[in-house]
């Protein structure tokens, strides 16, 4: 079976399907691939429950289709999910679910793309054929578990990813040690010791503690003003709320926390009561972990705990080099593009990656508009 479109889309995710409601839009066939059996699997498969936008959401809307005025401002993840179905259905978006992408390369002669996919139902393989490919798999693809930690698979208790984690009522007067000190690692210690867990955090980098209103504040400056005094701003207000957290493990960077979101995508952590918890001492901060032994885990300080559970909120890597051929040099060999936002979204001979902007929701409605506005050019100009 060999099927030809326009614009083959990879990954129903919000960056497949922000770029279909855009090319929709302009009339430009499209077809979205997708390998789960919903759209949107990250948020309602591999999210937790207490999750919740960590920006407001006049920044978190995809194009063409504003929140509700009475919604919250930080909308929770049920919400959010209502919203994506809500915009599929509007903006007539459909996805072929259960197709796993295998392999994707540029046809010279032909002057198409062609893609080879897995239908996960019937157990065949599809062929498309495409004059644009545009890869919207993202930067969450897989989740990403490290290694390289000594005797890690000696540990006699149960070792799961952040995505996996749903809530910590399972966990309840269990020692569980949560690996990771990004926005989910924080908030799913939060959430572990909610349930009564007796929980520890392993924060390894120096890390910005912000609150919301603190995020909120600065992404309303920096339509006025620069970075470094927006940052400058925000830091002063930070340290004001939470105080010096370096006496509680809690190191913070050289660099400002809007100006490290732009050069590296690395976001602040946005406190949703962590931090209250570990200045009562209700969540212990531990460094790096230096060796594992059955259930006793050892730390470069010298400490050893003996742990229940280990939770690694350690992130996620894009999978496209293992299906991705032809990339032109558009995507590095970790799976990301080489260029810095604003200018990665674009390959050659037609090849495009939405969502890989290190920069959210508002990344991915960027990533959409441009795309489907470049293809919409060369399109009625062909």
């Amino acid at each position: 079976m060999e099927r030809e479109t326009t614009v083959l889309i990879v990954g129903a995710g919000p960056a497949g399907l922000a770029t279909s409601a855009c090319l929709n839009l302009k009339n430009i066939p499209n077809i979205v691939l997708e390998r789960e059996d919903c759209c949107a699997s990250l948020w309602k498969k591999r999210a937790y429950d207490r999750l919740k936008l960590h920006l407001a959401k006049q920044f978190c809307e995809l194009p063409n289709m504003p929140f509700p005025s009475n919604a919250p401002t930080y909308i929770p993840r049920k919400d959010f999910i209502r919203y994506l179905d809500d915009y599929v259905s509007y903006f007539n978006v459909s996805p072929f679910y259960e197709r796993t992408v295998e392999s994707a390369s540029f046809d010279h002669s032909r002057r198409n793309w062609g893609v080879m996919a897995k239908n996960e139902v019937l157990g065949t393989t599809e062929k498309y054929v495409a004059k644009f490919l545009v890869v919207a798999t993202g930067e969450n693809s897989e989740g990403y578990i490290p290694q390289n930690i000594p005797g890690l698979d000696s540990f006699n208790g149960e070792v799961m990813h952040s995505s996996k984690y749903e809530n910590g009522k399972k966990f309840e007067e269990k020692k569980v040690l949560v690996v990771g000190s990004g926005n989910s690692g924080m908030e799913i210690a939060f959430d572990l010791s909610n349930w009564g867990a007796r929980t520890s955090v392993v924060i390894r980098s120096p890390v910005h503690i912000l609150s919301e209103e603190l995020v909120k504040l600065g992404m309303v400056l920096l339509k006025h003003l620069n970075v470094d005094l927006v940052d400058t701003i925000v830091l002063l207000l930070s340290k004001l709320k939470f105080g010096n957290l370096s006496q509680y493990g809690i190191q913070t960077p050289n660099k400002g926390p809007f100006y490290l979101k732009r050069a590296t995508g690395r976001s602040p952590v946005i406190d949703v009561g962590t931090i209250a918890k570990i200045r009562a001492r209700e969540i212990d901060v531990l460094p790096s972990i230096k060796n594992v032994h059955g259930h006793n885990i050892s730390f470069t300080n010298g400490e050893t705990e003996s742990y229940k559970a280990i939770v690694f909120a350690t992130g996620y890597k894009s999978t496209v080099r293992k299906w991705l051929k032809d990339d032109g040099g558009l995507f590095g060999e970790n799976g990301m593009p080489k260029k810095r936002n604003p200018n990665h979204w674009k390959g050659e001979n037609g090849l495009y990656c939405a969502g890989f902007a290190r920069a959210g929701l508002f990344g991915i409605s960027n990533d959409a508009k441009a795309i489907s506005q470049d293809i919409s050019a060369l399109f009625k100009s062909s």
